[in-house]
């Protein structure tokens, strides 16, 4: 099963942006919790946590895209640095204002103002997609990775933000996240070999991603995965309170991450089969159906069993739809294309988070499992309806590419050497 893994990291440079994202992939798993935790222990209010940590999330949604179109422009290190090093100063002013017990504005503001650490998930898929150019099979590897990247990011950042802000201090769960966006980002940059050189717009890039129809059938129905996932922890969290098993939560929540990551291993490692479009509206299916039984859930041990197995369909469609994303938009839109698809997703877990939070105190911790699964039905009817327009612009985007492709050796001989496979 590692075979295909092992092939992947062949790449020179591969490893060595691979290990560095990560420190600032796990900073953005952190910041959120950390910032809560903090503002909570310190001024003993998670109203005020949750509104500042809400101002910030509203904010990303606005910044992360604009990010994105500009390291298609100008490239991944002249905007990650300067954008993870304004991120660094504003979080460290925050916590100043904290400590210092300034006005609560100061809070918000600085928050903000913090909320614009670079995609940099976006940019090492974008990295596998120039050195895999035109291998599909190396891209499904590369995406499945990525996106065990992900699921290892959602187990570990929260639960190093809490431990270090219950462990050392109220301040320390937003401190580490501030260091590892600055040296992870800075780290990442510095591999310059497999860096992408911009490209220029091409025939497919004449018009915004946000006018492909195919990107807003994605991005809708990745507003309604991301509604399962807030959903889900929300749900989580008061079913456990209401069993008197609130500490318990955070692992059961970890079970069902750790059963993405383990789908997305093995999915990573199968041959693919069928079309792209099939394929997502099969893991989109399969997310729903193994959402539905969440509802039958009769106390801690069954709820383990079943989050574990709900995860399971996760990175299946997480990687299908990221790597369909791909196939939708022209190489020189990528970072924008999917920071687009990564804003989908955090606007519906602040939805889901927000609307279960809602239902779970007006009708009680029992109707929690309802929206997830609701949720997961809703994406699939979206995929469904709209997969006409998915199989179109793929279609379309395909023969765009074919003149790329006829180009392809001339394109090879001015390749540099380093960024050449081992």
């Amino acid at each position: 099963m590692l075979a295909p893994y092992r092939r992947l990291f062949s790449a020179k440079g591969s490893v060595g942006f691979t290990t560095t994202g990560f420190l600032a992939r796990l900073a953005l798993s952190m910041s959120g919790v950390g910032t809560v935790v903090m503002i909570a222990s310190i001024r003993d209010s998670y109203a005020l946590a949750g509104a500042v940590g809400g101002a910030s999330l509203a904010t990303t949604l606005l910044t992360v895209p604009l990010l994105g179109r500009l390291v298609d422009r100008y490239g991944q290190s002249r905007i990650a640095v300067p954008a993870a090093v304004w991120s660094a100063l504003m979080s460290a002013a925050l916590v100043t204002c904290l400590s210092l017990d300034a006005p609560t504005w100061t809070l918000f503001a600085t928050s903000v103002l913090s909320a614009t650490a670079p995609n940099v998930g976006g940019m090492a898929r974008a990295r596998w997609a120039d050195l895999y150019d035109g291998d599909a099979d190396s891209m499904h590897v590369a995406n499945s990775f990525e996106q065990v990247l992900d699921e290892l990011c959602f187990i570990l950042g929260p639960l190093l933000a809490v431990a270090l802000a219950t462990g050392v201090a109220p301040e320390a769960g937003r401190i580490a996240p501030l260091l590892l966006t600055l040296v992870g980002t800075v780290l990442f940059a510095a591999q310059r070999s497999t860096e992408p050189r911009v490209k220029p717009a091409d025939p497919g890039a004449t018009r915004s991603p946000l006018r492909n129809r195919g990107l807003q059938v994605m991005m809708l129905v990745f507003l309604f995965t991301g509604s399962v996932f807030g959903s889900l922890e929300m749900a989580t969290v008061a079913y456990t309170e209401s069993l008197g098993h609130k500490s318990s939560a955070g692992m059961v929540l970890a079970l069902q991450a750790i059963g993405s990551a383990v789908a997305g291993m093995v999915f990573g490692a199968l041959t693919l089969r069928g079309t792209s479009t099939s394929r997502f509206i099969a893991g989109v299916g399969g997310m729903a159906a193994l959402m539905l039984p969440l509802n039958l859930a009769g106390g801690m041990w069954s709820l383990a069993g079943l989050m574990f197995v709900a995860g399971m369909a996760t990175s299946p469609t997480m990687i299908t739809g990221m790597g369909l994303v791909m196939e939708l938009i022209p190489r020189s839109q990528i970072n924008e294309g999917m920071t687009l698809a990564v804003t989908s997703l955090l606007g519906g877990i602040a939805l889901g988070s927000t609307v279960a939070g809602w239902s779970v105190e007006r009708f009680g911790a029992d109707s929690g499992y309802l929206l997830p699964s609701s949720a997961a039905v809703l994406a699939l009817l979206v995929a469904a309806a709209g997969l006409a327009w998915l199989r179109r612009e793929v279609a379309a985007r395909s023969a765009e590419s074919a003149p790329e492709a006829d180009e392809a050796p001339e394109a090879e001989e001015a390749t540099e050497p380093s960024a050449a496979l081992a």
